[in-house]
This record gives structure tokens, C-alpha cells and sequence, in this order.
């Protein structure tokens, strides 16, 4: 089963709608709201999560098997809640059930989103799994190229932060040179990379590059950080910027 590109946030009438969550990571999994700039779509947050996931590991299983057989390919991998609620209900703790998806990004840069579960799985967020959120809205571009950083132990993840629009909205997975701790993790602070400008404006294909070493500068403390980019985990400068 798979639906196209243009639903990927559709829902069954008037201001209805589904939520996806991007995975990231393998040890410990980390959720990144799939969001769009478009105020009354009712995506228009980015958000960073993590979930518990009550099927006993069966999902991460089937998710880490099936990434294991793409990990070249410009696929990622997401929850999709087909049940409405508001996202801002995430931050009173929900309980909510979800299908898992395969995002195949094909030679025309659209995407197809495949479900690879015949029942739903229930998940759970508490407050305290809810790392980030923001509404999107009344950030000015940055002067330098600004991500959100987040992770556990050596699985570091950069979620690019959503400023004006137009913009683009972008997960990759990173490899440090140094320990960052896990209370600066959970504070998810921004990392800013002074040897690139901003571009103030969407692009279509990822200043960073994959295999190659950036620093950035985080704003929690002041400390460098040393990086080398591996697997992307979402990318789009399409339907984002839809208003």
C-alpha cells in the first residue's frame, strides 16, 4: 500500500489531518515531525520526540531490517498516526496509534509513501518525550547554517531549524568527534556552522554533505563540535513551503 506525495498529510474532511513522525536512529529511536509552513494545515510545528513503543520491539525490528537493505538509498522511514488529533496534545502526553512507512524518494523527487504494517501499533508520549516544539512562525533567518541537535550516546542526529519561509527542512544522522553529554542532548540546543552562510531561502539539495567534516558552535555552552555527516533521514523543499 502506498499513497502519493500530494496526501501526505491529507485527511478525511475539512481541517482533519494525519501526523507522520520521521525515524531516526537504531540504538534508541528518535521522532521528528514531518511539518509544513502552511498555518491552517495543522503541521505547522517542528517537534522532536521520542515514544514507547508497545509491541514488545516487534516495529523497530521490522524498521531496522528493511533500512538495512536501503541504507544507500534515498529512503527514510516514518510513523503515520492515521487518527486526527491536534500536535500540541503531544505536550499533555497521548497515547495514539500508528502504522510504520517506507518514504521512497523517487527519480523525479517525489515521494511514495509505502505502509509496511497490516495493524496498528499503539504508542505513548509523555510530557517528558516531548524534547522540542515549536510553532512555526516569527524566527528571522540565521546569519550561519543552524540545526537543532539532538540524540543518545554516538547516534547524534541535525534536524536543520525551520526559520521564515520559504526554507527547507531537513534530519541527518552525524558521527562526533567529541562526547556531547546526555543533559545537553535533551536540551536540544542549536548547533550553528559559522563556515556557511545561511542561504536565507530554500535549496534543493543539502549544504552538508555526506562522508564530509563541519564544526559548529553550540548555542547552549559555547562548545565546538566536530562532525562527519552520514544517513539522511528526511529531506523537502516542496510541500513545506505549500501556503
Amino acid at each position: 500500500m502506498s499513497t502519493a506525495e500530494s496526501t501526505e498529510h491529507s485527511g478525511h474532511s475539512g481541517h482533519e489531518h494525519i501526523h507522520r513522525f520521521l525515524i531516526l536512529g537504531k540504538k534508541k529511536l528518535f521522532f521528528y515531525h514531518l511539518a509544513l509552513y502552511k498555518e491552517t494545515s495543522g503541521h505547522n510545528y517542528q517537534a522532536v520526540l521520542t515514544l514507547d513503543i508497545k509491541d514488545g520491539g516487534a516495529l523497530q525490528k521490522k524498521y531496522l531490517e528493511d533500512r538495512a537493505q536501503h541504507e544507500d538509498k534515498q529512503v527514510y522511514y516514518a510513523l503515520r498516526c492515521p487518527h486526527h488529533f491536534e500536535l500540541p496534545e503531544l505536550q499533555q502526553g497521548k497515547k495514539f496509534k500508528v502504522h510504520l512507512e517506507r518514504v521512497v524518494v523517487k527519480s523525479d523527487g517525489s515521494r511514495d509513501f509505502q505502509q509496511m504494517t497490516d495493524t496498528e501499533t499503539e504508542v505513548e508520549c509523555t510530557p517528558a518525550d516531548v524534547l522540542s516544539f515549536r510553532k512555526l512562525g516569527g524566527l528571522d533567518y540565521p546569519e550561519y547554517l543552524t540545526y537543532l541537535l539532538f540524540g543518545e550516546g554516538d547516534e547524534i542526529h541535525l534536524a536543520h531549524q525551520l526559520a521564515k519561509h520559504p526554507n527547507w527542512d531537513e534530519a541527518v544522522t552525524v558521527t562526533t568527534k567529541q562526547t556531547i553529554d546526555a543533559a545537553t542532548l535533551k536540551k536540544v540546543p542549536t548547533l550553528v556552522i559559522e563556515s556557511i552562510k545561511d542561504p536565507h531561502n530554500k535549496v534543493t539539495e543539502s549544504p552538508l554533505k555526506k562522508g564530509q567534516q563541519y564544526q559548529g558552535k553550540l548555542t547552549v555552552n559555547g562548545a565546538a563540535v566536530d562532525f562527519i555527516v552520514g544517513r539522511q533521514g528526511w529531506w523537502n523543499h516542496t510541500s513545506l513551503n505549500d501556503v
